[in-house]
């Protein structure tokens, strides 16, 4: 009796004919989608349910916050631009946190969403968590890199832009 090398070494695991490390491969960016989604939702929640915040002065707000961070941001003249109007600065973020965290969450033009998620990450970096010293305390610029991802892949499973691509697929007969 002959023993060859058996050179198909991966087995199908989930998905039929995909091997469990494609399976892993295609659902690798769930967990940070759902975190990244969950945590704007929140953060925006959080920012409009806080009384403190939604003021031009006090002590919490965001107007305070912006005068604190003014002469040690990367880029002053953005911190001057929301200090021209705070309470709308503070609704435009956490609307934008909002928007952000549900699309990321649901999938729903999830490239988009991720570009919002990494432009918000990166305005907060250049002003609020600039001063951060070493630089690697500043949580905003962990958020932008964890925001890349995902503007390059964006949602592929359990979103509804991977529901939409199925039926415009199906419609056409399968050969998109």
């Amino acid at each position: 009796m002959t023993h060859g090398t058996r050179m198909d070494t991966q087995t199908p695991y989930l998905d039929g004919d995909r091997n469990w490390r494609d399976t892993a491969t295609r659902y690798a960016l769930l967990p940070l989608r759902v975190f990244l989604g969950v945590t704007f939702i929140y953060a925006g929640l959080d920012k409009l349910t806080d009384s403190a915040f939604m003021k031009s002065s006090g002590a919490g707000s965001v107007g305070e916050t912006m005068r604190a961070v003014r002469d040690s941001s990367a880029i002053p003249a953005l911190v001057d631009l929301s200090l021209k109007n705070p309470v709308g600065f503070g609704y435009a973020i956490a609307f934008g946190e909002l928007a952000v965290g549900i699309g990321t969450l649901i999938g729903l033009l999830a490239r988009l969403a991720a570009v919002g998620g990494a432009l918000i990450s990166l305005s907060l970096w250049l002003t609020v968590s600039w001063q951060s010293d070493p630089y690697y305390y500043g949580n905003d610029l962990a958020y932008l890199m964890a925001w890349l991802p995902l503007v390059l892949a964006g949602a592929s499973v359990f979103s509804l832009d991977a529901a939409i691509r199925g039926r415009r697929r199906q419609r056409a007969g399968g050969y998109r």
